[in-house]
């Protein structure tokens, strides 16, 4: 983002004065902004469709979203005073102001221009003159661009220890539910990486490699998270080929993880069991003297598997996936975070638990819910997905309180969790839509602060 339009309070001004609807005043306020639609609905905590409707016209914001709104566009009130006048929320109609009475008369006059015009004249006058363009980089894009540049990288120096700490930052950064954060630093580390395996020979070459093949495994699971599967696929697909290039065996059971999110997210449930049960057991040959990471990818692949099964109602194939992957667990111990798995007793619970939510089995997944020790799971990305899947069983059950308090948790533990993802919004307006009269009120503010329509 270039600057906050309150930088700038003479364009601001110019800008709410030409505007003719709220909408129109947002787009441009966010254009001069230099933001992209999902980084203006992050900041205001709401959905980016819910930015996209105002912005079309489709809607007309609460309150407290028009205020976010003003608030993270830098407007210093002048967008909600905008909208309380063009929107009519502050006064009749009768009470139009003289810049109101103006747009009408300049709108009678425009009526009248139509008049006698065919053809192409009225063709032509009917769409106007063409828009402008503007060309404002999204963040998305940037990522996008790197996935598929596959020209010959550039020479540079290359620091393997700074590369390593980058790349376990976008690790921490995803684990810890900062998306926005994560997809604004791959691009560049992307490309240092690429130098990196171009440059360097022997071992030094190899670790590259395998940096490589998690910075892409980090870069597909935030794509993922953003419903971006195309270059999802792609990136998913480099950390494979990276971590066979790495001649690592723990990292190629690592890189199989992501294959199978990515087969799941794309309904390939068959492929994604087959595909994740295939890496463990080649893992598994290698387990008599495993060591705590080795145990901690083999049981991820395992629950990997699991809920690739649990989506072709599998049971069975269920059921021994998940007591071989507890029983890794119990192997290793405790819950901790090699290789970035979040692996152990606890998080074996809570896949218990969402692959019961997946096979509608709600009492199954409370009563496994209460055997987890929140505390003791590493990451927030695993809370926050824990206390979405119980709000999603207590919700199963009729329980929309329970149901509410526990997504309100999740999102302020983790609020890019919540914000902005398909999943979490379309439980919000689940509550609200089955919300008892009771409820009702309290459900419809929080679903509204995240930008849903009842």
């Amino acid at each position: 983002m270039s600057a906050t339009v309150a930088d700038t309070t003479d364009i601001v001004r110019e800008i709410l004065m030409g505007a003719e609807s709220f909408g129109e005043a947002l787009r441009h306020l966010r254009h001069q902004a230099g933001m992209s639609i999902r980084y203006l609905a992050q900041l205001a905590v709401c959905g980016k469709s819910y930015v996209s409707d105002l912005e079309n016209g489709r809607r007309i914001p609460s309150l407290a979203i028009a205020t976010a709104l003003d608030r993270a566009l830098g407007a210093d009130g002048k967008l909600l005073h905008h909208m309380q006048d063009v929107a009519g929320l502050a006064r009749r109609p009768e009470e139009a102001a003289p810049l109101d009475r103006a747009r009408e008369d300049d709108n009678d006059v425009r009526r009248r221009e139509f008049v006698g015009l065919t053809g192409a004249a009225l063709f032509n006058a009917v769409l106007g003159p063409p828009a402008e363009a503007t060309d404002i980089a999204h963040p998305l894009d940037d990522l996008t661009a790197v996935l598929v540049d596959n020209s010959a990288p550039a020479d540079g120096f290359v620091d393997l220890a700074s590369l390593a700490t980058a790349v376990a930052a976008a690790k921490q950064g995803y684990q810890a539910c900062r998306y926005s954060q994560v997809i604004a630093e791959l691009p560049m580390l992307l490309r240092r990486l690429r130098i990196a395996c171009s440059v360097l020979e022997g071992d030094d070459r190899l670790r590259a490699h395998a940096l490589s093949a998690e910075a892409y495994h980090v870069c597909a699971s935030v794509l993922l998270k953003q419903d971006d599967r195309g270059p999802a696929w792609l990136a998913a697909d480099r950390s494979v080929r990276a971590s066979e290039a790495s001649e690592n065996p723990l990292m190629i059971g690592s890189s199989a993880r992501i294959i199978t999110h990515a087969l799941i997210d794309g309904g390939h449930h068959r492929t994604a069991a087959d595909t994740a049960r295939g890496a463990a057991l080649r893992m598994s040959v290698d387990l008599a003297d495993a060591s705590p990471a080795d145990l901690s990818v083999y049981g991820s692949l395992l629950l990997r598997g699991a809920v690739a099964a649990a989506q072709s109602g599998n049971r069975h194939t269920v059921a021994e996936l998940l007591d071989e992957a507890a029983e890794a667990g119990s192997v290793l111990g405790h819950d901790s975070n090699h290789m970035w798995t979040a692996f152990g007793p606890n998080n074996v619970l809570c896949h218990r638990v969402n692959i019961a939510v997946r096979l509608g089995d709600a009492g199954t997944a409370i009563d496994y819910a209460r055997q987890v020790d929140l505390d003791l799971l590493p990451i927030n990305e695993r809370k926050a997905a824990l206390l979405i899947d119980v709000a999603r069983a207590f919700l199963m059950r009729g329980q929309h309180s329970r149901a509410l308090h526990l997504l309100r948790t999740a999102g302020s533990l983790a609020p890019e969790e919540i914000s902005g993802r398909t999943a979490p919004l379309r439980l919000a307006r689940d509550i609200l839509a089955t919300a008892p009269t009771t409820l009702r009120s309290e459900a419809r503010a929080y679903a509204e602060s995240l930008g849903v329509r009842s």
